[in-house]
């Protein structure tokens, strides 16, 4: 895992690819979305194989804590997480994301790689 702070990072809008290519390795974003959790929630929970509780990605995932805080579990282990932070999970970590009950986490996540989303590629 690696954390950042938001106004620490150097995003740099390119002609080609995402601006956020100094913490998320890959050309292209080709997945992501706009989380708002519930009070006290826990994300991922026994949605691994056979409803084993783990979550883990081959490639990076970035998330951007838009709002609230709590904690980003890594392997078992907590860390704490609040509005401004960046948090890059590296492949293969088991990573799940805990909001807190006063505060509820609203995150906008993202993966990035070699080629677009399948809706940006010409379908000719």
């Amino acid at each position: 895992m690696r954390k950042y702070r938001l106004q620490d990072l150097q995003l740099q809008p390119s002609a080609e690819g995402h601006m956020f290519q100094s913490v998320l390795p890959g050309a292209y974003l080709y997945s992501g979305g706009l989380a708002f959790c519930k009070p006290g929630e826990r994300s991922h929970t026994n949605d691994g194989p056979e409803g084993r509780d783990y979550h883990v990605h081959t490639d990076c995932e970035a998330f951007f804590i838009l709002q609230g805080h709590g904690f980003m579990e890594l392997n078992g282990e907590m860390h704490p997480v609040q509005a401004g932070d960046v948090v890059v999970v590296e492949p293969g970590e088991d990573h799940h994301l805990h909001s807190s009950q006063e505060d509820p986490v609203v995150t906008l996540w993202c993966h990035a790689g070699p080629q677009r989303h399948k809706q940006q590629v010409n379908m000719n």
